[in-house]
């Protein structure tokens, strides 16, 4: 377990951008579900002038695989782009802003566009009935 750790968090952050035929929005839920699904994959964003591209940035995403469930659900999937995202560090010679006080008050939740929870279905209840008696065959 350790190990597995220890190799995902070692793999290099990844953008990739991905045109798939998405005519309607029900199709483009569809193509944000099914990235979503992906392993590894830590935002997904609709882009594009025709908004028929998926831009995907994630760990150690399988691309291939990523395009053939694409491939299978939707139809054409072409992939445009795919990049390293390298983390940005501040210069030590820039100033920081000064932090100002905080004021209190109850942080607001951030809700995410794309981001899919499945819930399990629960469990069918199962009725045992059991009759009394001898058994009138015999």
């Amino acid at each position: 377990m350790f190990l597995l750790l220890f190799l995902s968090s070692s793999l290099l952050q990844q953008r990739m951008v991905i045109r798939v035929s998405m005519p309607c929005d029900k199709c483009r839920s569809k193509a944000m579900e099914l990235a979503a699904k992906t392993t590894g994959v830590i935002s997904i964003k609709i882009a594009g002038d025709y908004t028929n591209q998926l831009e995907v940035v994630g760990d150690g995403i399988d691309v291939v695989c990523l395009v053939n469930r694409l491939h299978k659900k939707l139809g054409r999937v072409v992939i445009l782009e795919v990049e390293e995202v390298k983390d940005k560090k501040p210069d030590p010679d820039e100033k920081k802003p000064e932090k100002c006080e905080k004021k209190s008050h109850v942080p607001v939740p951030q809700c995410y566009p794309g981001c899919y929870h499945y819930h399990c279905p629960s469990r069918p209840q199962v009725v045992v009935y059991e009759e009394s008696g001898a058994c009138s065959i015999m």
